[in-house]
């Protein structure tokens, strides 16, 4: 069974320029926790998941020192400067743009296997010869085919 028997083709993905804010309410709206980041003419230069935007969006930790006392403290007026801050950051400033590990409509499924198991993907892009994104396909889309092309043979 090749990639292009199970991947998704109505590909839901985002530009470098949108926000985290723009991207979060894709997140929400469309139930998904991860997209890819593309060019206008579909080319793939980044990928960024639900997990980057906790990671950007995780407290400020200020510490004071002085030489009777160290203090940890997040304050309310900081904490929510930073986070209009982040909020309103493109998106390509925290998503993975290198290493981008992707696959092609052709690959069989036991490589998309190996790939989702070995780094613990949740999604990969599909793409043509000229790296741009054709599908994605998704863990859930995996177990998908197996349950329904292996197990329910059985």
């Amino acid at each position: 069974m090749k990639v292009r028997d199970f991947m998704v083709w109505d590909v839901i993905s985002v530009r470098p320029e949108n926000t985290i804010k723009e991207v979060m309410s894709i997140f929400v709206e469309k139930k998904i926790g991860g997209v890819p980041i593309m060019k206008k003419d579909g080319t793939l230069i980044g990928m960024v998941t639900d997990g980057d935007i906790l990671r950007a969006l995780k407290p400020l930790d200020r510490r004071i020192h002085d030489y009777f006392s160290f203090m940890t403290y997040i304050a309310v007026e900081d904490r929510d400067i930073h986070l209009d801050e982040i909020i309103n950051r493109e998106i390509i400033k925290i998503a993975k743009t290198h290493g981008i590990v992707t696959v092609g409509p052709d690959d069989d499924m036991e490589t998309v296997i190996n790939i989702l198991a070995k780094h613990h993907f949740k999604k990969l892009p599909v793409v043509n010869g000229v790296n741009r994104v054709i599908g994605v396909i998704s863990r859930g889309d995996v177990i998908r085919n197996i349950q329904q092309t292996i197990v329910e043979s059985m």
